[in-house]
């Protein structure tokens, strides 16, 4: 009985992988697979957050360090290594975790305005070693030289329509991995510490134990987010990681839906396509955007899906009524 959950969000992984991926075989589209390729990073980094912000209710300002810190150690490391592609991505994602550890085991046992904020000033310090560090990070014009995007499992990435699929892959097996995460004891776990701490601890949590372990998920997570997101723009640069890209991220939880665990994807799809359109119809991005999810927030006063589910939830009870 308990692997039925699991079988059921695995079955509807392969059905959305298999869609994504035949719809170039009808209609090839540059701008729908950009789309596409940049949504796989921002759903993999808006994810990670809300393991945080939606499971643990730890919110964390700083969590596109973990972003940057990806991009940048992939990047790096295919500039000056002869390393194979898989090598760089899974050292660029060890660093995260580790980086997520040590980062973590300082603000996890702080309050949580003060991990807020601790986080953020982190990540601050972060992006200020980046603009500093001019001989290895280019400082503030980032990583220029490129990416040699080598074949990998058969996908040649020089290619947008190979760097599309690998990257819809990447992003599906990676929120399905979180998808177990949450919907496994220690997702249970978590949402028991973010409704009755007290209570948790009572039951013999550690309080501090299980939100390092979470806050290190998610911050490897976020940082296969940046490898993807190196990928895409064949380097690295300071915007990756600096503050307003946490607020990406914090905004596409909130507009998709904190409680819904799709809801920071559905979140970043609504943003980037905003992004997108706003950008080419005004020069004042950030007053229409802001405007638009003032909207959001103001009408539905939740994430869209979350207003979705409980929609749906009240009208079923009435039909049974």
């Amino acid at each position: 009985m308990k692997s039925r959950p699991a079988l059921r969000d695995t079955l509807i992984a392969v059905v959305a992988l298999a869609v994504i991926l035949v719809i170039p075989a009808f209609h090839r589209s540059p701008a729908f697979e950009d789309y596409i390729i940049r949504l796989s990073a921002m759903a993999l980094f808006a994810t990670s957050l809300n393991l945080l912000v939606g499971s643990t209710g730890m919110v964390s300002f700083g969590h596109g360090m973990f972003y940057g810190l990806g991009a940048y150690s992939f990047a790096l490391t295919m500039q000056l290594t002869d390393l194979s592609l898989p090598v760089a991505a899974i050292l660029a994602v060890l660093l995260t975790v580790v980086a997520a550890f040590l980062v973590g085991a300082v603000c996890v046992r702080l309050g949580s305005d003060y991990f807020a904020f601790v986080t953020l000033a982190m990540q601050m310090l972060f992006f200020s070693v980046i603009i500093s560090w001019q001989s290895l990070t280019g400082g503030d014009q980032g990583l220029r030289g490129g990416i040699p995007r080598r074949e990998i499992f058969g996908f040649d990435l020089s290619s947008q329509l190979h760097l599309y699929q690998f990257s819809a892959i990447v992003a599906v097996l990676g929120l399905l991995a979180l998808r177990h995460v949450s919907a496994s004891p220690f997702g249970a776990t978590l949402r028991m510490i973010r409704d009755n701490e007290t209570r948790a601890a009572f039951l013999g949590v550690v309080l501090w134990r299980a939100r390092l372990i979470a806050f290190v998920i998610a911050g490897g997570f976020a940082g296969l987010g940046g490898v993807l997101a190196a990928l895409f723009v064949s380097g690295a640069y300071p915007e990756l990681a600096d503050w307003p890209n946490s607020g990406q991220a914090i905004f596409a939880v909130m507009l998709g839906g904190i409680e819904s665990f799709l809801g920071p994807l559905v979140g970043a799809m609504i943003l980037l396509a905003l992004n997108d359109v706003v950008t080419r119809t005004t020069e004042y991005y950030g007053l229409v955007l802001g405007i638009v999810i003032l909207a959001f927030a103001l009408g539905l006063r939740r994430g869209v899906l979350d207003y979705l589910r409980r929609w749906w939830a009240q009208g079923r009870t009435g039909r049974a009524r």
